[in-house]
């Protein structure tokens, strides 16, 4: 579980880190945004197994332009929250994933629906190049 506020109201919620449906707020009913750590253990039930398409960016505290695209991927999470969930992997705790997935650079982004990647990127952007990407993403039949 983790803590979300919803935008439309600013009430605190409890989020789940899996579960089905979307998570809503509990005083309004507006969807929320839905931001999760993962690892090698919780990544099958975080993000493979999600009813929402699936955000993932792989990162790590020490590399700098993932921590200047946090923020970023955050406001994205909060505008299209009930139409995808970001879920948040360290490479360095994570080295069954970074493997899995072939993460030679950071930030590494990737988009999974139903459990299948049908997206990636690499590098950080601006918000305005990173919405386009996830739109046209979940624009794209899989």
């Amino acid at each position: 579980m983790h803590a979300a506020r919803c935008a439309n109201c600013g009430r605190p919620n409890r989020v789940p880190d899996s579960a089905s449906g979307t998570p809503r707020c509990g005083n309004c009913h507006q969807p929320l945004p839905w931001i999760i750590d993962a690892g090698d253990s919780t990544f099958a039930q975080v993000a493979e197994q999600a009813d929402l398409p699936v955000l993932v960016d792989f990162w790590a505290e020490w590399c700098g332009p993932c921590r200047m695209v946090t923020p970023a991927l955050e406001q994205l999470a909060q505008e299209l929250a009930g139409r995808v969930k970001l879920v948040k992997v360290d490479v360095d705790r994570s080295p069954a994933l970074s493997q899995r997935f072939a993460i030679t650079g950071i930030p590494a982004l990737m988009m999974l629906n139903e459990g299948r990647v049908v997206a990636q990127r690499v590098g950080a952007a601006p918000v305005p190049q990173l919405r386009e990407w996830v739109e046209h993403t979940l624009r794209t039949p899989s």
